[in-house]
């Protein structure tokens, strides 16, 4: 959907919706994050989930300050309708929807039964930015 520049890295072993984790992580390397992603996987426990973009870029282009709203006010609280999360977040339902379709592309919310919903209890975003050698 996004091209090669993001990658949606899922590692879901059946875990009870209260205790589903996300890490969003820069990784410019695609391929230590598909390694890193590949050991995740092959643990015998649930260790997370993984969303993972190569720039800085792209991660503040999808994750805007509106669209971190909307998974505050969903994180948590079920399954709503989008008019609902609208209301809730004083929004226009349009927009709200726009901003709804790019999450669901992304993985963080998930369509459920009456409408929408945010299945991650935490969410950690992890991401270092340094100085070239």
């Amino acid at each position: 959907a996004y091209g090669s520049r993001r990658r949606w890295v899922q590692m879901r072993q059946e875990a009870p919706m209260k205790k589903r984790t996300l890490t969003i992580r820069l990784t410019p390397d695609w391929k230590s994050g598909l390694r890193s992603a590949a050991r995740r996987s092959q643990a015998k426990s649930y260790r997370g989930e993984e969303l993972a973009f190569e720039t800085p870029a792209l991660f503040f282009g999808k994750l805007t300050e509106r669209r971190w709203e909307l998974i505050r006010a969903l994180q948590g609280k079920g399954t709503l309708s989008i008019r609902e999360l609208a209301r809730r977040v004083e929004r226009d339902v349009k927009r709200v929807h726009e901003d709804v379709s790019v999450l669901l592309d992304l993985g963080l919310f998930e369509r459920g039964e009456g409408g929408i919903a945010c299945p991650f209890a935490r969410i950690h975003v992890d991401f270092e930015v340094a100085a070239s050698a």
